[in-house]
């Protein structure tokens, strides 16, 4: 409010004074029995001097008076006790405020304004959009006069009802069927090992880690929910490094089933029962593994002077060419040559002899041999000796046990 008895020079002239109202002001005689403002004389100059002793009281004159009705400030009202109250404009309907506006009511006046959510402005009330302002943390929706706020899937409104909080999936609900991790707004499932994630990233279906090498066991993969184990035939047994297989020798550990007229021959996986050997005629038997035919016996004359019995073993499948076996003359004669060769048992060109020397030849596997199988080679070394006009021979009686397994 402006108080125009101040800021007004002589707002009222002659023998009025000035009072000061809510948006104006009233001049009214000095002499107003009634009303008596703050502002009586606020121009004039009072006499600031000392007064005189009051005079002796005098009889009032009797004159008639006239009296003046209470005039109450702008905003204001008289009531049944002659008393100043304040108007409500607001409960009156008489404000001037515009019907997008609220009226409040103040005192000796009242103002206008507009409710949570609007703004006013050039007079009217204007729709405050709080989503433009970031009321929300992540989505928000502008309603007239307000707004609210939701939350991204994987989040929960908070009480204030403007900021979101994570949901800890794998606590509420645990969609996984194995391992849940909870992450920023989501979640994601683990399997565990041996087990992979499926295409609804929620069930696990057991790996099948037989199907990604045929190394992983040197003889038989065997699958299990979540893992997988190696296996080895019988006649082995599983290492420490839980893939490869180690033969059993059931002749050391006398786990056999050889009678004591037998020897005990051990393969890999297995064993063989070998029987005493039996010298055919004419030949005779000098040691455990040897045959003679005697040179006096006229049936020995085209037959080899000695057959020597050996064994051996090798696995299946074995990578050729090898050299398998090696023979060579005890002794050397003075001008003897000797000739090595495969007499019998070759039929399938698996074999060959190759000499390395003048007195030794080696026997040399060209063909991988799958088993088991049994073979049987008579290899031959025939001493030739020009200087007395003699031939003879010897033969080594080679049987080859081939394992059914490559190891």
């Amino acid at each position: 409010d402006i108080d125009e008895c101040r800021t007004i020079p002589e707002a009222c002239r002659g023998d009025m004074m000035c009072v000061n109202q809510n948006g104006g002001y009233l001049c009214i005689p000095r002499t107003n029995p009634v009303y008596r403002g703050p502002y009586s004389n606020p121009y004039s100059n009072p006499y600031s001097g000392p007064y005189p002793a009051a005079a002796p009281p005098l009889s009032a004159p009797n004159y008639p008076t006239i009296s003046r009705p209470l005039i109450c400030r702008f905003g204001y009202q008289m009531d049944e006790s002659n008393q100043c109250v304040d108007v409500d404009e607001c409960a009156t309907d008489s404000h001037q405020c515009n019907p997008t506006q609220i009226c409040i009511n103040t005192e000796g006046g009242y103002t206008c304004s507009c409710t949570d959510g609007y703004w006013l402005l050039e007079g009217q009330c204007l729709d405050i959009d709080e989503c433009r302002y970031g009321y929300c943390q992540q989505l928000c929706a502008n309603v007239p006069g307000s707004y609210s706020c939701t939350c991204n899937p994987g989040f929960t409104l908070n009480e204030d009802g403007r900021s979101c909080q994570d949901v800890n999936e794998c606590a509420t609900e645990n969609p996984c069927v194995q391992t849940c991790v909870n992450t920023y707004g989501s979640f994601i499932c683990r399997c565990d090992p041996g087990y992979e994630l499926e295409d609804d990233g929620v069930h696990c279906s057991d790996m099948d880690e037989c199907s990604f090498s045929e190394f992983l066991c040197q003889h038989e993969c065997v699958n299990q929910p979540g893992t997988y184990f190696c296996s080895c035939p019988p006649g082995y047994i599983l290492l420490d490094d839980n893939r490869s297989c180690q033969d059993i020798n059931e002749c050391e550990h006398r786990n056999h089933t050889c009678n004591l007229q037998q020897t005990c021959y051990n393969l890999q996986g297995g064993f063989k029962c070998i029987d005493p050997i039996r010298c055919e005629e004419p030949y005779l038997r000098i040691s455990d593994n040897r045959c003679m035919c005697p040179a006096e016996n006229p049936g020995c004359r085209d037959q080899p002077f000695t057959i020597l019995y050996r064994d051996m073993d090798v696995v299946s499948g074995r990578s050729v060419p090898a050299d398998i076996f090696q023979m060579q003359a005890t002794t050397r004669y003075p001008g003897a040559y000797y000739i090595f060769q495969i007499k019998s048992g070759n039929e399938g060109r698996e074999f060959y002899m190759r000499q390395t020397g003048p007195i030794s030849a080696t026997l040399v596997m060209t063909r991988p041999i799958k088993g088991p199988r049994d073979i049987q080679l008579d290899l031959e070394m025939i001493t030739v000796n020009t200087v007395i006009n003699f031939r003879g021979s010897s033969v080594i009686r080679l049987r080859i046990y081939v394992s059914q397994y490559p190891f």
